[in-house]
């Protein structure tokens, strides 16, 4: 195939196989401006599919998780189906959320790229799915957690009541979100019930891949301590804006995605199988209470994790 028609092949997938976009719905093309070509491409397909399909261009977005115009949450909500594309993320918004209990189906591509829509995007999700479910139901049934890595992590969190969620980016149901690419599972640690040390050494949100580890000390679930090279003081920079919330310990997440490669664009690095990733600040869409407007990830490469003292991935590979 050539890159046009691989690139027709993984819009089709997500708009049949992950959206299942039907002819009599409405949907909507969000994107601003820097992502407009891509989201053009999208459009397309979309009227070729349904009646409805519309695209709205905001300008650049430069804040992730930045609040649109209440207009445009208002047109989103009315919507059942939406493609978020916007190089800023839009995944935690209020606005997104809304549009979820509203019943949208969304899928969401921040800053995505048609080399990560080409690798990604094959039609063939299975694997993907089932061990995204098992991981998730793993994180909804344990009560607590260890996550090592030889590179100095040594990090304890208690999941009681926590429910583990799976980010398969199938949205067939009403209301269902995903990010696209797919393919984790994830839960937001009990509040204020983890402790201990995180070596980022894959990247971060933002920032990109990390050259010198960047030491990041937790204490009764937020971060206390940023330390390490040039890298830190960048995170450091990103988190000053947002206060004690911009650093609550939201998310543990497992990257189940064989396709996926650490490339410095978080949307795919947190995906790419045997990867454990932390996030920072809002979790309430994992069903924590910390609200505030930002949710940065950071990877971590080779980790060990176990629930409940029995190991569910070892060295970067998963035991199932």
């Amino acid at each position: 195939m050539t890159g046009h028609m691989e690139l027709t092949f993984a819009i089709h997938s997500i708009l049949n196989d992950c959206l299942k976009l039907k002819k009599n719905e409405k949907c909507l093309v969000l994107c601003d401006e820097p992502m407009k070509d891509l989201a053009l491409r999208f459009h397309e397909q979309c009227k070729s599919l349904c009646d409805h399909a519309q695209c709205l261009m905001l300008p650049e977005i430069r804040q992730p998780n930045a609040e649109p115009p209440k207009t445009v949450g208002c047109h989103l909500a009315a919507q059942d189906a939406a493609i978020l594309m916007t190089s800023r993320s839009l995944s935690h918004t209020r606005m997104r959320q809304k549009a979820s209990r509203q019943h949208c189906r969304i899928i969401s591509l921040p800053g995505v790229t048609r080399e990560i829509l080409i690798r990604n995007m094959t039609g063939k999700y299975a694997s993907l799915i089932n061990q995204s479910r098992k991981l998730a139901d793993i994180l909804t049934i344990g009560k607590s957690g260890q996550l090592t890595t030889k590179a100095g992590t040594h990090l304890s969190f208690s999941m009681v009541r926590m429910k583990g969620h799976a980010d398969t980016g199938m949205v067939h149901e009403p209301g269902q979100f995903s990010n696209i690419p797919a393919g984790e599972a994830c839960v937001s640690p009990a509040q204020g019930a983890s402790e201990g040390v995180v070596m980022l050494d894959g990247s971060f949100s933002g920032i990109g891949k990390i050259k010198t580890p960047v030491e990041m000390r937790v204490k009764d679930g937020f971060v206390v301590r940023i330390a390490g090279g040039e890298e830190a003081e960048k995170i450091r920079d990103l988190l000053k804006n947002y206060g004690k919330k911009g650093r609550n310990l939201a998310e543990i997440g497992i990257g189940t995605n064989p396709c996926a490669k650490l490339n410095g664009i978080t949307l795919e690095d947190e995906k790419v199988l045997g990867t454990v990733h932390i996030g920072l600040g809002n979790n309430t869409s994992f069903g924590g209470s910390v609200s505030v407007p930002c949710h940065f990830d950071g990877i971590l490469l080779n980790p060990t994790l176990s629930i409940d003292d029995n190991i569910i991935l070892e060295n970067g590979k998963l035991l199932f």
